[in-house]
């Protein structure tokens, strides 16, 4: 769910410079020198209000975590709770972007891992290509990831996971885990929940699929 536009978000991540990148264009290729490390780059697109990226910068340290949205009401949300947790977390970073332009942001091979994370599912057919996992965002995610780069994907939406198990077999990316019902599997005790996903999880199965591009 969208938070309600705040008039002042902008100066609101202008106030948040060491957390907040603003020029995100300037440092294509660079990432690195914002982290002051040479440790491998996670990102989230569509953070929403951040719980799952916080924590993971919070988990572990030695990766670099940077949460991706496009609305600026909502890194607002992300923000508070930054501020909130009193952590001093130099592993991670918010932008304001959108998916479709990451290709500008970040370089060939930069990213280790990309997250999914109950993304907007677009229900209506007319609007497939909308969806993050359609062949419309695909060849983004593959010039972005390092070989063997991650692509992980999870939802409550069933036509969403099905219509992105097709796409990514369409797309011949190899698949490494698909789970059907994440909080009823063995073996995924270290997920860590979006604050969507502790609110809506009682209602039905969470899936989750892990899948890599091939190489060429």
């Amino acid at each position: 769910m969208r938070l309600r536009n705040n008039p002042k978000a902008n100066e609101i991540l202008e106030n948040h410079k060491d957390v907040v990148v603003l020029n995100t264009k300037e440092h294509k290729g660079h990432w690195r020198n914002i982290f002051d490390n040479d440790n491998p780059i996670f990102i989230e697109i569509g953070m929403g209000k951040g719980d799952f990226i916080i924590e993971n910068a919070k988990q572990y340290p030695n990766i670099n975590f940077i949460g991706v949205e496009k609305f600026p009401s909502v890194i607002v949300g992300a923000l508070k709770k930054y501020d909130d947790s009193s952590y001093d977390l130099k592993n991670l970073r918010f932008m304001k972007e959108d998916a479709l332009f990451l290709n500008e942001v970040f370089a060939d091979n930069e990213i280790s891992r990309i997250y999914l994370n109950f993304s907007d599912p677009w229900p209506k057919k007319k609007h497939a290509k909308r969806r993050l996992t359609s062949h419309t965002f695909l060849p983004i995610y593959q010039k972005l990831l390092k070989p063997d780069g991650e692509l992980i994907l999870k939802t409550d939406n069933r036509i969403l996971f099905e219509f992105s198990l097709i796409s990514f077999q369409q797309f011949h990316m190899d698949f490494h885990d698909i789970c059907l019902d994440l909080h009823h599997s063995d073996g995924y005790e270290d997920n860590i929940q979006t604050e969507y996903e502790r609110k809506f999880s009682p209602f039905g199965p969470i899936y989750r699929i892990v899948t890599t591009f091939k190489g060429e």
